[in-house]
């Protein structure tokens, strides 16, 4: 009776949708890698087809999207894409999404809502994920919709190495905007040695991206404000939060969130004199018309690369994070 014979090494396969090429190129020479090149098509009636030019079978896949606008047709470039890496037998597929469409809608506020960032998990357990990948999710209880590991990065790490050379901790104190965001500014501010402030807002459920600001909890008179967010879509909140702390005193007001979603006008409420710098990263991209003097983009792909690097090694990836959130 002949032994089964081991044969090969497990390989480490990097695909991308079309949403942000540039991220994923990124990725891929970070890890001393290329894209393997997908044949993408949208067919005339919007249907989406995708095709892998070379052999993944018995590989370990990364396959990359970000979901930016139009953010439907994106995810369901996505799930093709892992339907397609299942059906050709790679052998464990991640989804890496560094913004987790959907995220938002992560409980019912009101009857007869949707759950809509589950349904998102379930659909990329149905089409043939077997982990997920993402950073800064909007809550952290996403990570409980998906059957199966999900690796939840911080990009934090990247953002305060940048802040760190430009603030002085003595004149600032970290912002949350809102009452949800109190537990990550709370880990900025012990990073930074900084006071923390908090921001008491209302929100019409009935009317989307306004917001109203009601008062502010803690000493921002006399001192450089440091916003910090998980992500801006219009920009109205972060703009009237702003507005606020210049009201109550503040010299200055320095925004960081994750995610640049950027929707229209965000580019001009975010030039508002009550802002003086705005810094993000690119896990969405930022196309030069979204662009202005004062705004910086950071790149996220080390952090994605790390984080892939020990995944595909069967590492830690909490190791990353020096136990940062």
């Amino acid at each position: 009776m002949s032994a089964i014979k081991i044969t090969g090494q497990k390989r480490l396969v990097l695909v991308s949708g079309r949403a942000h090429m540039q991220l994923a190129e990124d990725i891929a020479a970070e890890l001393g890698s290329e894209l393997v090149h997908t044949d993408a098509r949208t067919f005339a009636n919007g249907e989406i087809y995708t095709r892998f030019d070379e052999s993944i079978r018995g590989c370990d896949m990364f396959v990359i999207q970000s979901h930016t606008s139009p953010i439907n047709e994106w995810l369901m470039e996505q799930l093709i894409m892992i339907d397609a890496a299942k059906r050709a037998s790679a052998k464990r597929i991640t989804v890496v999404a560094p913004f987790y469409p959907y995220a938002r809608q992560d409980k019912k506020g009101r009857g007869r809502e949707p759950i809509s960032a589950r349904l998102i998990a379930d659909l990329f357990k149905a089409a043939g994920a077997d982990r997920i990948m993402s950073v800064d999710l909007h809550a952290a209880q996403i990570q409980g919709f998906f059957d199966g590991p999900v690796d939840h990065l911080f990009a934090m790490p990247v953002l305060l190495e940048h802040f760190r050379s430009q603030l002085d901790p003595a004149n600032l104190t970290v912002v949350s905007p809102d009452m949800g965001r109190v537990r990550v500014a709370d880990v900025w501010s012990d990073k930074l040695g900084a006071p923390l402030a908090i921001i008491h807002k209302r929100r019409d459920p009935l009317v989307p991206n306004q917001v109203s600001v009601h008062e502010i909890v803690g000493e921002v008179e006399g001192r450089v404000c440091l916003l910090v967010d998980d992500l801006i879509d219009t920009g109205r909140t972060i703009a009237k939060a702003a507005e606020a702390l210049k009201a109550y005193g503040a010299t200055g007001v320095v925004v960081a969130a994750t995610h640049a979603v950027f929707s229209d006008p965000a580019t001009e409420i975010l030039q508002s004199d009550f802002i003086d710098r705005v810094v993000v990263t690119d896990t969405l991209p930022v196309p030069e018309e979204k662009r202005w003097d004062r705004l910086t983009v950071l790149p996220i792909a080390p952090l994605i690369a790390r984080a892939i690097r020990e995944v595909f090694d069967d590492g830690s990836v909490t190791s990353l994070f020096d136990g940062a959130a």
